[in-house]
């Protein structure tokens, strides 16, 4: 994989960066929504540095989607680091009540001291910034109890900011989702990649398949059997041919179409045909 071929950060990523500095004097408190499945590689380090001096609540997003064992590891690092934590899912709307009550608590203090002075509450300000497609329309769309964000499993869906109100004293700025300009560690795009925080015409589809099954295969292992339906120890290369064989994904003469079966091993993924997965395992 080279650098020329990774060509993923369009323009409106450096205006979002540009326009969440300007709006961050506004915001009573900081919204980031990660995903779950990648607690670190979803962390997007130039959103940290411009939220650094902001209250944070850490949103753990797809929980349903990962294993929980390491989310509960990756929560205990977060708190570690001081950060307020919180794991949901937008989509069924699991423990999405609970982050007004968390926002509160956080800005409890700043409040009483409000009161105390006699002054006016006004609505909590605050803002939601992620990579694409983590869930950010999903969570505020649940939120406000209507459609108020464009929602779609595709990369790059919110192009603009958008002010949200949730009820009488939350008001939520939408942001598109950023990514950033270079990624240190090459893993990290095919994580992205293989959740679908990158479009797929970005990395080569056969390498973000051969990272998953690869993964799989090491830290999920009996999962990766009862999907395909295999015993035993095989390579990657026979697994990779089993499906092709298993799942009719064949050419003239019986050759395994390895377009088919790339194809097959990530929307398995995408598609949770094998549990709860987490990418992201050290901290």
């Amino acid at each position: 994989m080279t650098e020329k071929q990774v060509q993923w950060f369009p323009g409106h990523m450096f205006k979002s960066f540009r326009e969440m500095r300007a709006k961050l004097n506004l915001m009573d408190l900081v919204m980031v929504l990660l995903d779950a499945r990648l607690p670190a590689s979803s962390m997007n380090p130039e959103i940290l540095k411009i939220i650094r001096l902001k209250p944070v609540l850490l949103l753990f997003n797809k929980a349903d989607l990962a294993d929980d064992a390491v989310t509960d590891h990756w929560i205990r690092y977060y708190q570690a680091l001081g950060y307020e934590t919180l794991k949901i899912d937008a989509q069924n709307g699991k423990n999405v009540s609970k982050i007004m009550t968390s926002s509160h608590r956080i800005l409890k203090e700043k409040r009483d001291k409000k009161t105390r002075k006699g002054l006016k509450q006004v609505p909590v300000r605050t803002m939601i910034l992620g990579i694409p497609n983590v869930g950010k329309s999903t969570l505020i769309n649940r939120l406000a109890g209507r459609r108020s964000a464009k929602a779609a499993n595709t990369p790059g869906v919110t192009k603009a900011q958008q002010w949200i109100k949730v009820g009488d004293d939350f008001e939520l700025l939408d942001t598109p989702g950023v990514l950033w300009p270079k990624f240190d560690d090459p893993s990290v795009g095919l994580k992205l990649a293989a959740t679908g925080a990158i479009k797929d015409a970005i990395l080569p589809f056969d390498e973000v398949a051969a990272y998953v099954l690869s993964f799989l295969n090491t830290h999920y292992p009996k999962r990766l059997k009862d999907r395909y339906g295999f015993e035993g120890t095989l390579s990657e290369t026979e697994i990779f041919e089993h499906i092709g064989k298993t799942r009719g994904a064949l050419l003239k003469g019986n050759e395994i179409d390895h377009d088919r079966v790339n194809r097959i091993i990530v929307t398995d993924l995408r598609n949770n045909q094998f549990g709860g997965i987490s990418f992201d395992r050290e901290t």
